[in-house]
């Protein structure tokens, strides 16, 4: 299960993800994504709901951060013990903004 909660305000779109982000709910954050980014400069995506990660959600991160880089910046917030390990072990803290 995975909640999603969008703000939107004059390009900036921070996405607040809650539960658990894998093969099962990576399609629907890929869908409020692909809604989403028109217009948008900067993607803040806060994690500190975030209770697992798997590589569909990686997918979906580092496809977001490919839209991104042409547009703006995007950042991750708020990660967790758990998710920064995965980060870690996988590569993705030298290609994703951490904060």
């Amino acid at each position: 299960m995975l909640n999603i909660q969008k703000q939107k305000k004059s390009g900036f779109l921070t996405l607040s993800l809650e539960g658990r982000l894998d093969t099962t709910t990576a399609p629907l954050l890929e869908s409020e994504l692909k809604d989403a980014l028109d217009g948008v400069t900067s993607l803040t995506v806060d994690m500190e709901k975030l209770d697992y990660i798997s590589s569909a959600g990686l997918r979906v991160l580092l496809s977001a951060q490919k839209q991104m880089i042409a547009k703006g910046e995007m950042k991750v917030t708020r990660v967790n013990e758990t998710v920064m390990e995965i980060f870690e072990v996988t590569g993705f803290s030298d290609i994703l903004t951490i904060e």
